[in-house]
């Protein structure tokens, strides 16, 4: 057997006995995971998607619902934080408009005092 073939051989069996290890010897077991325990660029990405769903549907009741989802007391907060994380990062523009039309929209709401 050439030198090659013996090291890809050996690569293969250790690429294998890993597999064997991490599925079905000792996985990972999440147990009670919750979405507050999201990373914060995450996080951010559900608010964009939450954020879109409101430009089609226009329901700030159901977003500020799906906002709470992450945890967060304030879904201004959340939406807040969001716009800086993605500012950051490089969010285009696009996104960032939705981001703070639906900020708007639950800055608009909890001035009113509609959303409790």
């Amino acid at each position: 057997m050439s030198r090659w073939v013996r090291f890809f051989f050996m690569i293969a069996i250790g690429f294998g006995i890993g597999l064997l290890y991490g599925w079905v010897i000792d996985p990972v077991d999440y147990i009670d995971t919750v979405p507050d325990t999201l990373r914060a660029d995450y996080k951010t990405d559900y608010v964009l998607m939450v954020a879109e769903i409101y430009q089609q549907d226009n329901d700030i009741g159901k977003a500020a619902e799906r906002l709470s989802f992450l945890g967060d007391e304030d879904p201004q907060t959340t939406v807040s934080n969001a716009i800086q994380l993605a500012s950051q990062v490089g969010y285009p523009p696009p996104d960032l408009e939705l981001l703070g039309n639906l900020y708007d929209a639950l800055q608009a709401i909890s001035d009113s005092g509609e959303l409790e």
